[in-house]
């Protein structure tokens, strides 16, 4: 059994993190109606620049791939200019940080659209309640299957966004492939029912993941981008029958790329379908054989252990980092924690519930 402590440096690539924690990205519905990045993201940033690697909240490549209220985009020059007030602002604390490239697919509606209906890999409908949308709560619609030439048109998205994500000074990009998201939604058996080149196969349904990562990888060093996948998830209605041949098969191939990071949501706080036991870090690290991060549901004793068993390098924290912006020092010193008390400002506007936390000194 390996002894790395969690508060350990680690390097990923040609970064020397200062811990072994990750902020989580987590979507906070700061960045307005025009999607651009401003001071007051810059200084919740910057309030959680004590972790060993930040990655950014969900940010869409393209209007196409719009699904949240008042989430940031990376598609337009003023959004290339907003991020980079974050990364201003982050640079001298010597933290690096990623930019989590996002298309929500389905998971979205007509109303953030001008009424054309949301896209997927095919036109299977989320089973869910509602979507918060522009005009208020919405039903879930049945997405268009996207063609051939959309596809490659939308990894060219990708592609741009690496670009402008450079562009804007940050350290690298993450590909975000879980969470029912369009990646995840070409992966799973549930939400790919084509019959071209990207579905059928393990071969095809990974095809789209691996046409983005190489156009990504155009743009960055292998070793500054990351991928993020959720092999147990059911968040976004998500779950196929044949998770465990699938998420073998993505994580063997995702090893193929060098990336810098590969990231696991394999906690089950966001639920667990019942196709099977749901897998673990363990089962993945004879696999994959660069560095893993362990997400969801994470305590610092739970983080400690699964690093010092060898089966992750590091451990993404979230909802603990929103109400506890120096999380790091807290753990280390075994300070106690703010708990989440009124997650109702969690994604609403303005700097209450956001950046209005205390650090512990000033906590009486």
């Amino acid at each position: 059994m390996k002894t790395n402590s969690l508060f350990q440096s680690i390097s990923l690539g040609k970064f020397d993190l200062k811990n072994r924690i990750v902020m989580a990205p987590m979507t906070r519905g700061r960045a307005g109606s025009k999607r651009i990045p401003n001071d007051l993201m810059a200084q919740y940033y910057h309030q959680r620049s004590s972790a060993g690697l930040l990655i950014t909240e969900a940010t869409v490549v393209s209007e196409q791939g719009i699904g949240w209220i008042d989430s940031p985009g990376i598609y337009t020059r003023e959004m290339v200019e907003g991020w980079r007030k974050v990364t201003k602002k982050i640079q001298p604390t010597g933290t690096p940080i990623f930019l989590q490239l996002w298309h929500c697919g389905r998971v979205s509606h007509s109303d953030f659209h001008n009424g054309k209906p949301p896209v997927s890999a095919s036109a299977i409908k989320l089973n869910g309640d509602y979507i918060h949308t522009p005009l208020g709560k919405k039903s879930y619609e049945t997405p268009r299957a996207l063609s051939v030439d959309e596809i490659r048109a939308t990894i060219n998205d990708y592609r741009k966004a690496a670009v402008n994500a450079k562009e804007a000074g940050f350290s690298g990009v993450e590909v975000h492939g879980a969470n029912g998201y369009l990646v995840n939604q070409f992966l799973d058996s549930k939400t790919n029912h084509r019959d071209d080149q990207y579905g059928g196969s393990l071969e095809n349904r990974f095809r789209f993941f691996k046409e983005v990562l190489k156009a990504v990888l155009e743009v960055w060093p292998s070793n500054q981008v990351g991928a993020r996948i959720s092999p147990n998830g059911v968040f976004n209605d998500m779950g196929s029958d044949d998770f465990r041949e699938t998420y073998l098969y993505v994580v063997e191939e995702l090893n193929k790329f060098n990336l810098g990071y590969l990231h696991i949501m394999d906690g089950l706080a966001f639920g667990f379908h019942d196709k099977g036991e749901p897998m673990t870090l363990a089962e993945f690290r004879p696999v994959y054989q660069g560095i893993i991060i362990g997400n969801c549901g994470y305590t610092k004793k739970s983080a400690q252990e699964r690093i010092d068993e060898g089966n992750a390098d590091l451990i993404a924290f979230g909802r603990p980092f929103i109400t506890n912006p120096d999380l790091p020092e807290r753990f280390k010193n075994n300070w106690p924690l703010c708990p989440a008390e009124d997650m109702t400002l969690w994604y609403s506007p303005g700097a209450k519930g956001y950046t209005d936390y205390s650090i512990f000194k000033t906590v009486e």
